[in-house]
């Protein structure tokens, strides 16, 4: 941990003074080091006079044979730290306007329900992984109550949910627009002819709850306004459940299409008798963001993913 004394040091360097050590390193001549930092030469003389105060030490003195100046033992100690710093400093300065996917190490966190992880991630992750193979992605659920807030203290990068999950103030960005379908396994007793609502209701269901534990949701609402019910035997939280219990069940579930088509091989997918208004899925993030080269990148990534999916339904 710094001390006082050492924060005041470091307030009193900047970095022509650090440019000016490594020139006059380099060059060994104050006229060749004004010529390389395009300053006067009263301006050099005072930025040595500043860096021997600060690092007390002379650091160059004239040469013998009068040309030139030579560096200090403590100087040329110095040095290989010097070029290091300069180096750190220039990387410091193109992180912040210049990102190459090819060689970043970032980690970007995405906050995002189980659906539309489900419906993106399979694009997505292929996507990112071959244009920068050393990124790591985080997918975490979304603290809606204080999603504002975490992207603006960079706790996620971004925010995938529905357009009425979006806060005031955040940027967004509408990825795609889905539709519902219902999906049943090959070889279901009933056929794969159109399904009527008769069928619908009388068939037994598999229901994602992400609150978990629920057998209602939006399409028992549906329903009811139609004075009808169905059978709701199976609640699981994951998507990623719903494929594998209707491969190897009768029961019948309605979900995005988008996520269903990926197991066209194993399941039948009908248009379902209900309903259904499609849902918008955007992308939102905090507009402090919105100049980050990084943040840029990953978001043209998202939104490619998307527009990927939908050529492939």
């Amino acid at each position: 941990m710094m001390g006082p004394k050492l924060n005041h040091v470091l307030a009193e360097f900047d970095v022509g003074l650090l440019l000016t050590f490594d020139a006059l390193l380099k060059d060994k001549n104050v006229t060749h080091a004004v010529n390389r930092l395009n300053i006067t030469q009263s301006a050099l003389s005072a930025r040595l006079t500043r860096l021997r105060q600060l690092l007390g030490d002379p650091l160059f003195i004239p040469s013998t044979s009068g040309r030139g100046m030579v560096a200090s033992p403590h100087a040329l100690a110095l040095q290989p730290e010097l070029v290091r710093l300069l180096e750190q400093l220039s990387d410091f300065i193109g992180t912040a306007k210049v990102f190459d996917p090819a060689t970043s190490k970032r980690v970007f966190r995405i906050a995002a329900t189980d659906n539309p992880v489900s419906i993106l991630a399979p694009d997505l992750i292929p996507l990112l992984k071959s244009a920068a193979p050393n990124v790591k992605v985080a997918f975490t659920t979304p603290d809606k109550a204080r999603i504002s807030e975490a992207l603006e203290q960079g706790e996620i990068d971004v925010f995938i949910s529905v357009a009425e999950d979006g806060a005031l103030g955040l940027m967004a960005r509408k990825l795609f627009q889905e539709e519902f379908v219902t999906a049943q396994r090959r070889g279901h007793p009933r056929g794969k002819g159109p399904m009527t609502l008769d069928e619908f209701c009388n068939l037994e269901h598999l229901l994602i709850s992400t609150s978990g534990g629920h057998f209602a949701g939006m399409i028992d609402t549906v329903l009811g306004e139609l004075g009808r019910t169905r059978q709701v035997s199976v609640s699981v939280q994951s998507y990623a459940l719903a494929p594998l219990i209707l491969g190897s069940t009768d029961l019948i579930c309605t979900l995005p299409r988008r996520f269903l088509q990926r197991f066209d091989q194993v399941l039948d997918l009908i248009e379902s008798p209900v309903e259904l208004a499609p849902f918008e899925m955007n992308l939102f993030w905090h507009s402090r963001m919105s100049a980050d080269a990084a943040h840029a990148w990953l978001r043209k990534q998202v939104l490619q993913s998307a527009r990927t999916g939908q050529q492939a339904s």
